[in-house]
């Protein structure tokens, strides 16, 4: 049925879910997963005349956010193998999540999306946006959405 599966994971409680489910599916149908999460750049500077922040502080803050994407990612690398499964991971660098994860899939063949919706209703959701309605209106590959 399915090859290759794309999980899209930030480590939150529900994306752990969608996890979960992505790797039992993975294992039913013997598909690769491949796991990615995404870490956004930190922003230079907001606007003239606001604090800047010197080269070496944004280096660090990426570099800890870089670290604790790969502790979440080492984490579903382990459950996938524990289930018999194979896994690839990636932690993606991208301040357009939505597109990173699109782009990912293509780009490792994928022919399935899994990931979570937080669930946001009404103003919230209007103002926060949704990386995951993103990718369901962007991507031309299925995707399965878990909350």
């Amino acid at each position: 049925m399915f090859k290759r599966i794309l999980v899209a994971t930030d480590g939150s409680t529900l994306s752990k879910k969608a996890v979960k489910s992505a790797i039992s599916l993975a294992a039913q149908t013997e598909a690769e997963l491949v796991a990615i999460t995404v870490v956004p750049r930190y922003p230079k500077n907001y606007f003239e005349g606001a604090l800047t922040f010197s080269p070496d502080d944004v280096a660090r803050i990426e570099g800890e956010w870089a670290q604790e994407a790969q502790g979440t990612l080492d984490l579903v690398s382990g459950q996938a193998k524990a289930a018999g499964v194979r896994i690839k991971t990636a932690a993606l660098s991208s301040d357009l999540v939505a597109e990173a994860v699109i782009a990912a899939a293509k780009k490792h063949k994928c022919d399935l999306i899994v990931m979570a919706s937080h669930g946001r209703k009404g103003i919230k959701r209007l103002l926060l946006g949704s990386e995951t309605q993103h990718v369901l209106t962007h991507s031309t590959l299925p995707v399965l959405v878990l909350r």
